[in-house]
């Protein structure tokens, strides 16, 4: 018939067409469960970049903490499981892209058959030999209803949410390192401290000592001064073993033993931070941190297996089709008569299958429900977390010039005790108070020290930064990222 082509061609064009057709829902960003602005305590925004484009190179300005984390974004494990894992999701979503195309392969088989006499049409057993070889496509389905199509979609995200995960813990990786070597230098100034101190008190004891055998001092001064030096003992030795736990902390987070030649650290007094991290907008934060962006993504996920859910209610039809040559003999398989093909068009329409569907469906949506509070919770936690570091950063700098103030007044009081103890006016007991005073605002000095350094790494990383490694140009988005 002359209109045959025409309703083949016809056809064809109806199945490109329902070919980009889909069942998902039309996606829509839920709206943000945080308020537009931060808290009006917090300390106001200064001008420049956001946090997000400055690299951690600029943020960070000791050399030896900069190599630290050079090494422990090459050779960190926790980072490489994440990178393994977004190849695997790579992989993954390469595999069910490739359901979109038909797969075409090349076949060639020989076949050997024998019929009894019964079964023969001439009435004599025979024997018979085939040859085939060609090429064919092997159930291609034809994605009327875009099942296929939202799954590749399904698998895109996953693939995206997983590669904005390994962003989140290349963010963390480099905030921890940089905690942890902090850490460490304050754990070297209270080592130093607890030496210090060490010194002082058995000085003190000599002297004390010395009174006592001339009868110019109580035995309990001498008892006190020897209490104290075995306090300071002790003092030293915990100070000693935390700094070593932190040393193998930080050896677990870089990934090796810590090289010879990495560069001299710098004192926790003389670090160098950027101290001024623009805040900006809520709205901009939530763009720019990869974990919310992996929230959203794995959303997007969600909402694209909707569509395949639905579209398992319709018909499906697939194709199956070859075309090659067949002859009994080898020598004629590419003979002018040995040519053969088959088209075999098949249909499935689902009419019973137990409420599988349905519950296919509401589990797809259940899914969604799932990622959309995972997103809020994304959302809020990302919200609290800078708007604590904002809150902190003010109350941190007031409360270390405090400290400070106190550290220099209880090093006065120390000082006039131990004169007066010295001339003979004042026991022993009210030196051994103002020691201990001083000690501990010493400590809470460098405790202070340790907490604003560690919250602008907070900050810094909250905000979304740590992912660059140089920051970006001005106007720009080229920069050196993380290895």
């Amino acid at each position: 018939m002359r209109s045959a082509p025409h309703a083949r061609a016809a056809l064809g064009a109806a199945a490109v067409l329902l070919a980009g057709c889909t069942l998902a829902p039309r996606y829509q960003r839920p709206p943000a469960p945080v308020a537009e602005a931060w808290e009006a305590g917090s300390t106001p925004a200064a001008a420049g970049p956001a946090a997000a484009d400055l690299g951690w190179r600029d943020v960070f300005g000791d050399e030896r903490l900069r190599a630290l984390v050079a090494l422990a974004l090459e050779n960190n494990r926790d980072l490489r499981v994440a990178a393994l894992n977004v190849e695997l999701a790579r992989a993954q979503h390469r595999i069910q892209r490739a359901e979109l195309l038909p797969a075409v392969g090349a076949s060639a088989s020989v076949t050997r058959q024998h019929l009894g006499e019964d079964l023969s049409p001439t009435g004599e057993a025979q024997t018979t030999t085939g040859y085939t070889v060609g090429v064919g496509v092997a159930a291609f389905e034809l994605d009327l209803f875009g099942r296929v199509r939202s799954l590749s979609a399904a698998a895109l995200e996953r693939y995206l949410a997983t590669e904005e995960a390994r962003r989140a813990a290349h963010l963390s990786l480099v905030a921890e390192v940089a905690t942890q070597y902090l850490s460490a230098r304050a754990l070297d100034d209270q080592v130093a401290l607890a030496r210090q101190t060490l010194e002082t008190v058995e000085s003190a004891l000599a002297l004390t000592r010395r009174t006592f055998e001339a009868g110019k001092t109580s035995e309990l001064d001498l008892r006190i001064a020897e209490a104290q030096v075995q306090t300071s003992r002790f003092n030293l030795s915990r100070a000693l073993l935390l700094r070593a736990q932190a040393q193998n902390a930080l050896v677990l987070l870089v990934g090796e033993a810590l090289p010879a030649e990495l560069p001299p650290p710098q004192p926790l007094e003389t670090q160098a931070l950027l101290a001024e991290l623009p805040p900006g907008v809520p709205s901009e934060v939530l763009r720019r941190r990869p974990d919310i962006l992996a929230a959203e993504h794995a959303l997007r996920s969600a909402n694209a297996s909707i569509g395949a859910a639905r579209a398992a209610f319709f018909p499906s039809i697939s194709l199956t089709a070859f075309g090659g040559t067949s002859s009994p003999e080898l020598s004629g398989l590419f003979g002018a008569g040995a040519t053969t093909w088959s088209f075999t068009p098949r249909v499935n329409l689902p009419l019973f299958t137990g409420g599988a569907l349905r519950a296919s469906l509401d589990v797809a949506h259940l899914r969604k429900s799932i990622e959309v509070a995972q997103y809020e919770r994304a959302i809020q936690g990302a919200f609290r977390e800078v708007a604590d570091a904002l809150v902190a950063r003010a109350a941190l700098d007031e409360q270390l010039e405090a400290q400070r103030a106190r550290t220099e007044a209880e090093q006065r009081r120390y000082d006039l005790s131990e004169l007066r103890y010295r001339k003979g006016v004042d026991s022993y007991l009210g030196v051994l108070d103002a020691q201990r005073e001083l000690f501990a605002a010493r400590q809470l000095l460098i405790q202070s020290r340790l907490a604003r350094l560690v919250n602008l790494v907070d900050l810094y990383r909250a905000l979304g930064g740590g992912w660059r490694e140089r920051s970006a140009p001005s106007g720009g988005e080229t920069a050196t990222s993380g290895t």
